[in-house]
């Protein structure tokens, strides 16, 4: 099969007969080009298949307009949100996004991390995958000093921005709420205790309990990938307890809403026998019977604040050093934790 050369500007200037520096002009709209000639240009140029090579451009000025980001999934309503928030941002700043997934594994992470440090992005936005433990793989960012924030699942690194909730309180505020409503064997259902977001969650139910003078069980911690299937497992689990609990509150609604699905198959009435608050505030949550109280994390505007402050710090603006920004969470209370009052 032959090879297709590239349309060059030199092959525009042969046609229309002008001179290659014309060409260039006229491409860029150069206002010292006559209209009626950029106009010939440029229809020639879409006749004849060119393509500016903006890399190469971008390459010569060391900036490539590109931001990566990594995050652990992309089927999560949660990252779709944050994405959704990091583009519009971006976008109206001029650059255009990278997106990888690490799907949970630190080696995908690792080579997420190695493409997108090859391919120049001018700054990196990372959500971290549940076994990441060393941040080896990040050194090449630091050394070359282009900037890197961590948001959600975030690492202490000098010099670095993380963007969070304050996920301590968020688990302390839905424990203390199923507390309130006169839960007291309340089974938590946890990710991978290695995230910061996760061990948070944990730290906030155990305050919760302690606050009502209530001792922590390590056999009501349920650790998992918070699945929909680990979410009916851990519902099934729950079942076999010898003491049944009288709360769930798992660390996302995909999670807990499973965990409502297979309790209610096996004929327990969520909220009077099992009351059950989510994570995250997925439309699911609404579409489940009963609606789902749960955690408002506000992913939109994490992703928002996460390309602001990266593209802040490529400006060199003095008001970007801080080392991590909290956002701020809600508890919506919904059906499935009200408790019926027995009178």
């Amino acid at each position: 099969m032959p090879i297709i050369k590239d349309v060059t500007i030199y092959d525009i200037a042969r046609v229309l007969s002008i001179s290659p520096a014309t060409v260039s002009r006229g491409l860029k709209d150069h206002p010292g080009i006559r209209t009626d000639t950029k106009k010939k240009i440029m229809e020639a140029a879409l006749k004849m298949g060119y393509q500016q090579n903006t890399f190469a451009s971008n390459l010569r000025r060391r900036q490539t307009n590109t931001i990566g980001v990594i995050v652990p999934r992309l089927n999560s309503y949660f990252m779709s949100t944050v994405i959704a928030g990091m583009e519009k941002v971006a976008n109206s700043s001029g650059y255009n996004l990278i997106i990888a997934q690490s799907q949970e594994s630190v080696k995908k992470e690792v080579a997420g991390v190695n493409t997108m440090f090859n391919s120049r992005v001018d700054g990196l936005l990372v959500s971290l995958a549940f076994d990441t433990r060393s941040i080896e793989h990040y050194d090449a960012f630091l050394k070359k000093e282009i900037p890197l924030i961590f948001f959600d699942r975030v690492v202490e690194i000098p010099n670095c921005t993380s963007i969070v909730i304050d996920n301590r309180k968020a688990g302390y505020d839905a424990t203390l709420h199923l507390l309130n409503e006169g839960c007291r064997r309340i089974v938590h259902i946890s990710g991978s205790l290695n995230r910061n977001v996760y061990s948070d969650r944990l730290e906030g139910y155990k305050q919760a309990l302690q606050e009502k003078d209530i001792r922590f069980d390590e056999a009501l911690v349920i650790q998992n990938n918070l699945s929909d299937q680990s979410g009916a497992e851990a519902a099934q689990q729950i079942l076999k307890m010898n003491k049944r609990p009288d709360g769930i509150f798992s660390s996302n609604d995909t999670s807990a809403v499973a965990c409502i699905r297979e309790l209610k198959q096996a004929g327990i009435s969520v909220p009077d026998q099992i009351a059950v608050v989510g994570f995250n505030n997925d439309p699911i949550s609404k579409v489940i019977e009963p609606n789902l109280t749960t955690i408002h994390y506000p992913g939109e505007e994490m992703g928002e604040m996460a390309a602001l402050t990266l593209i802040n710090r490529l400006k060199k603006l003095p008001s970007t050093n801080l080392n991590t920004i909290v956002l701020r969470h809600e508890l919506i209370i919904r059906q499935s934790s009200l408790k019926r009052k027995i009178v």
